[in-house]
């Protein structure tokens, strides 16, 4: 390899860098919201609802912004996208953390949640022309440092909260702290040899078109498994306190340890994505949350359930690399990054609904329990059919 290209390789390694940084701090604000609901409703003198509203409103702009910014990737180079992403992250932070109402921390709240729906779609087609030969472990590395925020946002707000008494400092590291990488993402993106893979994607309504069937699969498959996964996360202090007796304290733990768990799994299943089939190896990651989810409604006694929250959170988060490698890694150049963001608006929106669906049956009358093994036997209908096809030689691979 000549000097050229080694020093090619590094720069593009630093903008790896850069970026899995970046994503630390988008996931980071995105997760930070709920953590801190208590002190904003003591700060501003509201009730649960107002600060309920906070929490959708990220996930929300999270969901809506990924198909207009698959539109935008038509227009606009990746690592451009990247950047102004860095910088509305800094500014949404900034005005959460001066705002004088309940009201501007919703709107900051929106904006937060929007950056990590852009940063997500154009960054994950970047790193996949970026090392086209390393896919699964890019993505798996990435991935990572995306769940180390989510598992360490709770603990680092709630020292900070608890020594400072002042949730408006979190924020404003973030902000600062946002601009610091987006500059260095800049210069490093300045001096690299970025590719043009992405160059002749520019019709996103002609990418979809001609990529609806992977587009479909990956919606049919993450889409409800992430609406079961959805209301199980956000009910799941409640449903182990209610179901199973425990403490609100140590179901707490038990859902931290589902997040945690996800973070080896994002790093393994990333490499494996790279020597297995894609199309069986999710699959059975599908299959396994099903044995999963069915073991939960089973097991009785705190070990018993510390296994299967562990179990559980790792092969859920096992399933987002996998199904990002097969899309990134199966559509081509020219509809990237316009099919994977119909993909991925498509499966945020319907993962959202999943709170709100469980919440409606269990006030039904349903028990939790019913309703978690009605959802697993919904996952193997779209497991087998999909299989099915699959066979049949109906899924693109």
């Amino acid at each position: 390899m000549s000097p050229t290209e080694l020093t090619s390789d590094a720069r593009r390694t630093r903008l790896f860098g850069s970026m899995c940084a970046m994503v630390f701090l988008v996931n980071f604000g995105r997760v930070a919201f709920a953590p801190l609901l208590d002190p904003f409703m003591r700060a501003f003198d509201v009730g649960p609802a107002a600060v309920g509203l906070l929490a959708t409103l990220v996930w929300l702009g999270s969901a809506l912004s990924r198909i207009p910014t698959g539109y935008v990737l038509t227009r606009l180079p990746r690592d451009r996208v990247v950047r102004w992403t860095g910088a509305f992250l800094a500014v949404a932070a900034l005005l959460t953390a001066v705002a004088p109402d309940i009201w501007l921390v919703a709107v900051g709240a929106f904006f937060v949640g929007t950056t990590s729906g852009v940063y997500f779609i154009a960054a994950n087609p970047l790193l996949t022309e970026l090392f086209p030969g390393r896919i699964g472990r890019v993505l798996g590395v990435h991935g990572t440092a995306s769940q180390t925020a989510a598992v360490v946002a709770p603990l680092l707000l709630g020292v900070l909260v608890g020594v400072s008494g002042r949730w408006r400092l979190a924020f404003v590291a973030l902000a600062g702290l946002a601009l610091c990488v987006t500059v260095a993402f800049t210069l490093t993106a300045r001096r690299a040899d970025l590719p043009d893979a992405g160059a002749a994607d520019r019709h996103l309504l002609r990418a979809v078109r001609a990529q609806w069937q992977i587009v479909a699969v990956g919606v049919l498959l993450l889409g409800l498994t992430g609406f079961v996964w959805n209301g199980l996360f956000n009910f799941y202090v409640v449903y182990l306190t209610t179901t199973r007796g425990l403490s609100t304290g140590t179901a707490g733990t038990l859902l931290t340890l589902a997040f945690a768990a996800g973070i080896p799994s994002f790093w393994v299943t990333g490499r494996l994505a790279e020597r297995l089939p894609h199309v069986p190896l999710l699959l059975a990651i599908v299959a396994g949350f099903v044995v999963s989810l069915l073991m939960l409604t089973l097991a009785s006694g705190l070990p018993a359930l510390v296994a299967v929250s562990a179990v559980l959170g790792y092969v859920i988060h096992s399933s987002f690399p996998a199904i990002d490698v097969y899309l990134l890694d199966t559509l081509p150049d020219e509809h990237r990054a316009s099919a994977y963001s119909a993909f991925s608006g498509g499966m945020m929106t319907m993962s959202a609904l999943g709170s709100v669906a469980l919440g409606t049956v269990v006030a039904a009358g349903v028990t939790f329990d019913a309703a978690f093994r009605a959802f697993a036997v919904g996952l193997v209908l779209v497991v087998v059919s999909v299989a099915a096809l699959y066979r049949a030689g109906r899924v693109p691979t």
